[in-house]
């Protein structure tokens, strides 16, 4: 159940945040509403490809599409207002990505997969939907730019893994998980960090 609210919750964030770059690429409705499907459900399909889960969990269940398509809908009717919460929405980019993480990183424990693959399973997750987004907008995904984006993903990831290996309390573990990257990811955008590029760049 905690695993479904994170989700469904990360859906309308991670919409948000597609819908928005849509209105800003000055698409139309139809545009909106894919590009803010896009991003919101391209991680957990990404996730539940590589897991064999056929159907996508997110396809098979009317919430999933729903919420993500309500929130496009929102974000295309009142873009002026949403446009002006720029720092609001570079949280909501960071706390979808905390969730999205988290959950992905626990279905794939709960597949059964090694340590490492959740761990990898659940970045893609949470970075897989804002990279599609990108390609889409025919822009360098974010993720391989310098910002710390993905680093900030596989930190949750480890330690959802680990707090499940050591048997605490999977409530908690994803909160100090998804609270991790949040933290991570907005403190990297306050500091200005970024990962290294080849030397002699400009």
């Amino acid at each position: 159940m905690v695993i479904v609210v994170l989700e469904l919750v990360g859906l309308a964030v991670f919409s948000a945040s597609g819908a928005l770059a849509a209105v800003r690429a000055r698409l139309d409705l139809f545009g909106v509403v894919v590009l803010g499907l896009t991003t919101a459900l391209g991680g957990g399909i990404i996730r539940d490809v590589l897991l064999g889960i056929t159907p996508p969990t997110t396809l098979r269940a009317w919430p999933y599409l729903a919420v993500p398509i309500a929130t496009a809908l929102g974000v295309f009717a009142f873009h002026p207002q949403v446009a002006r919460l720029r720092k609001a929405v570079l949280l909501l980019d960071a706390v979808g990505l905390g969730l999205f993480t988290v959950s992905g990183t626990a279905t794939a424990l709960a597949a059964g997969v090694p340590a490492y693959t959740a761990c990898l399973i659940g970045m893609t997750s949470g970075i897989g939907g804002g990279a599609m987004r990108d390609l889409l907008l025919r822009e360098i995904p974010l993720v391989l730019r310098r910002e710390i984006y993905a680093v900030a993903a596989l930190a949750g990831a480890v330690v959802v893994v680990a707090g499940a290996r050591l048997g605490l309390p999977s409530v908690l573990v994803t909160a100090v998980g998804a609270t991790l990257v949040v933290v991570i990811r907005l403190v990297a955008l306050w500091r200005r960090w970024n990962a290294p590029v080849a030397p002699g760049l400009t």
